[in-house]
């Protein structure tokens, strides 16, 4: 981090940088003159070997032959390695069993590995793994999720949860309503690809430097597969570029085949997967299969509701236990279900294993019961806001259908807010209006609730540990458990320290994250980062603080009472110290100047035999208003303004997580509209790069956005300052703009009818969805029963 002017904490009259202010990202200005080092960037060690792997051509077959003599004489090929190479276990399920390093007898995905190659080049170690001559036997894929549903085919079991008689209240509600919809998948598509680099240590163990958002997990997964005790391998995490999930369990494969191979030939190893490999062998954001049987009454009040979530989780377990989970977890959003029941199915397809993805779940279990937001307006001739209004959880209607009690209830103010300050009102009108006079164009406007539960929902995972040591001359050296994606998580941590200290944010060093300085770390995901290694910091803090006050107290002849640190300095009664001069006289004392700091999340539990519990410790909250504008000839459209209001709680860094809620919208606006993976009848993948997969560029951001962090809003549990984490909830605000291009299609049946239009929203759908409402509408002229929708 660069050193700031000494001068800018007398001009302000604190420390500069402490939590609650803004402060730069640690690597911005690294990334922005390309000094930042990924793995790709280290350098390279003597006798560096590269990594390359042959993978399935079938979806679903019996290796019945493998012939790897031209690999194995290609130029540059050292050493090729298949599962019977493995010393220790071959098995590298994150979780549940299902994940081989290397496929054996069966393989259950193309693009699946089969065997990994190291040649003294990139290139030389990717065209010599094309030359295998496998012979498979086929056998019968499943490739869809409707295919898995009919066989019962699934990963895991599936799960119930319930409340009350949803059967007998959904017969006895005075208006009902069946509906469906297909949710996409989404790739990551990080800039920066799945990448490690593994060098032998002398002691025969293994230093692996990752791309990975749970070191300890590459860690401990190494070790197994090498058949080698923990303590001898090391994982490291500097930074990297991007992960959004798609490096929580599946930077792990990688790091495993690198280390492999590095132990059959005694040579450091890098593995850098080009993007179309990448694509291929890596997981995606899970596409869901979703139903809602809902009965409300004239107001559009929820009476009862049936809902089922099935999630396409691809040939192995990976994280999809939880994942659906989260689903069901999310698919009430905001909004009190009163009777209810909620079903996930994990669907088993043969096609690569789906992954985590921001959001876990959730977001794809939101998209059911926002779509019969919309349907029972439209079913009611009611402004969809007005029905999504009168079914938030508020005081009496507080519980959830897996019975977690609502304590804080944001919501109905932040949509009030977002109502008035988006001029919601005046523009429904306008747009109302506009549409009945405009042929071709047509307006949509929808504003959209989230509600999003914060804790990891395997219990075991809410906790972290931090390392904080205090040099001589004051500066602090801070290493934790998270690890850093671009998501300014470790500026923030610096910035609890920084504060714990009262000291400026140029004192702290944050350094790599590394499984020998802080052990056995979760993933940094579910938004839980801050929260977690924030707190483990802070208590680190405190330990040290204690040590601090006691010398102080004694040193100075003061109460301990009297002593407080403040603007760089530590006050004892009456004294005034520099805090470089107190830590040197601390340590010719004697004094403890470094601690270890550990948390783990109170309160939280899930009976899963029950489907009942408490398995978040709080809600992040927030709401979107978008408007687009479609071209009904060709089915194309664009967002033409965007407004946010987003609950924080009492943000650590607001230009950090204002940042965080614009790219969050961003990539959900993709996911729902433009992002499409595409698969062949044989399961192979077609979208493997830019030029087939479209992410949301520059152009597509709306012209106008306006992003607001809700004021007064503390976290009431005690995070770290009272924050709220942020880094998955915005993504759902990008949902708004789906429900926008519901609202424009809806205008061409007088917005009396609730066009069907799964996801990604791509112009093929639109114009689906837009025939459809005319042909509703023509049925209508005919007086005819419809059967559309």
């Amino acid at each position: 981090m660069r050193k700031l002017p000494e001068t800018l904490a007398n001009q302000t009259g604190q420390p500069v940088g402490l939590a609650g202010h803004n402060a730069h990202h640690d690597s911005a200005w690294k990334h922005v003159r390309g000094q930042a080092r990924y793995i790709d960037d280290l350098p390279e060690p003597e006798g560096l070997l590269h990594a390359a792997v042959g993978h399935s051509e079938q979806a679903h077959a019996r290796v019945l032959n493998m012939d790897l003599s031209a690999v194995r004489s290609y130029p540059g090929v050292v050493a090729v390695v298949t599962v019977a190479d493995v010393p220790g276990h071959s098995d590298i399920g994150p979780v549940f069993p299902g994940d081989p390093v290397l496929a054996g007898e069966i393989v259950e995905h193309m693009g699946q590995p089969i065997f990994a190659v190291a040649a003294t080049t990139h290139d030389a170690a990717r065209k010599a793994a094309r030359l295998a001559k496998v012979d498979y036997q086929p056998l019968p894929p499943v490739l869809t999720t409707a295919e898995a549903l009919e066989k019962a085919f699934y990963v895991r079991p599936s799960h119930t949860q319930q409340r009350g008689d949803p059967d007998k209240a959904l017969a006895e509600a005075p208006h009902r309503l069946r509906g469906q919809i297909n949710v996409g998948g989404q790739e990551h598509f990080y800039l920066e690809g799945q990448a490690c680099l593994v060098e032998p240590t002398e002691d025969g163990g293994m230093f692996v430097h990752t791309s990975s958002q749970h070191p300890s997990e590459v860690q401990k997964l190494v070790a197994e597969v090498l058949g080698l005790p923990l303590h001898e391998v090391q994982a490291e995490v500097r930074r990297m570029g991007g992960g959004f999930g798609g490096k929580e369990t599946q930077a792990a494969a990688p790091a495993c085949i690198a280390a492999l191979l590095a132990h059959v030939t005694g040579k450091p190893v890098k593995y850098r997967l080009a993007r179309a490999d990448d694509m291929v062998q890596t997981g995606k954001r899970h596409d869901f299969f979703n139903t809602y049987d809902v009965g409300f009454d004239q107001d559009g009040l929820l009476h009862g509701a049936d809902l089922m979530v099935a999630g396409r989780c691809g040939f192995s377990p990976d994280l999809s236990d939880a994942i659906v989970d989260r689903a069901m977890f999310h698919a009430d959003n905001a909004y009190f279900l009163d009777q209810a029941r909620v079903t996930g199915h994990r669907c088993k397809t043969h096609t690569v294993s789906n992954t985590a993805f921001r959001g876990f779940g959730g977001p794809q279990g939101m998209m059911v019961i926002e779509q019969a937001m919309d349907d029972i307006a439209r079913h009611l001739e009611l402004d969809p806001l007005t029905v999504r209004k009168r079914n938030l959880y508020r005081e009496g209607r507080d519980t959830t259908h897996y019975g977690q009690i609502i304590e804080q209830h944001l919501l109905p103010r932040l949509i009030d807010e977002l109502e008035a300050s988006s001029d919601y009102q005046v523009r429904r009108e306008q747009i109302s209006a506009y549409n009945r006079k405009s042929p071709i164009l047509k307006r949509g406007l929808a504003l959209t609730p989230i509600k999003f539960g914060i804790s990891f929902t395997a219990k075991h995972l809410n906790q972290a540990g931090a390392l904080v040591l205090i040099y001589t001359d004051g500066s602090i050296h801070l290493n934790h458990g998270g690890t850093e994606m671009g998501q300014g998580l470790y500026v923030k941590i610096a910035q609890v320290v920084a504060s714990a200290f009262q000291v400026d944010l140029a004192r702290i060093k944050v350094s790599a994250t590394r499984t020998d300085k802080v052990p056995n770390t979760s993933p940094t995901a579910a938004s839980s980062g801050s929260d977690l290694n924030g707190m483990a910091a802070l208590d680190a803090c405190e330990k040290i603080k204690a040590g601090l006050v006691a010398f102080a107290a004694q040193h100075f002849a003061c109460e301990p009472g009297e002593v407080r640190f403040e603007n760089n300095q530590v006050i004892a009664g009456e004294q005034r110290i520099d805090w470089a001069k107190f830590v040197q006289t601390a340590y010719m004392h004697r004094v403890s100047l470094s601690s270890t700091g550990f948390y783990a999340t109170p309160k939280i539990y899930y009976d899963h035999e029950k489907g009942q519990g408490h398995p978040f410790l709080y809600y992040a909250n927030g709401a979107a208003c978008s408007e687009v504008v479609v071209d009904t000839l060709t089915g194309e459209y664009r967002v033409l303004r965007t407004d946010i209001l987003h609950d924080a709680g009492q943000s650590l860094n607001p230009e950090i997580d204002i940042g965080q809620i614009e790219g969050g919208f961003i990539q959900g606006m993709g996911w729902l509209t433009t992002e499409e993976l595409v698969y062949s009848d044989t399961g192979r993948l077609l979208t493997t790069g830019p030029a087939t997969y479209k992410i949301p560029a520059v152009s597509d951001t709306p012209a106008d956005m306006r992003v607001t962090l809700m004021a007064s809003s503390p976290n009431p549990e005690a995070t770290v300052f009272r924050s709220k984490a942020v880094g998955e909830p915005p993504l759902m605000l990008g949902i708004a703009v789906w429900s926008a291009l519901r609202d424009a299609v809806a205008s061409l049946a007088d917005y009396r009818f609730s066009p069907p239009l799964d996801t990604p929203a791509t112009p093929e759908r639109m114009l689906a969805a837009m025939n459809a409402a005319q042909a509703w509408v023509a049925q209508q002229r005919e007086d005819k029963p419809c059967s559309i929708g």
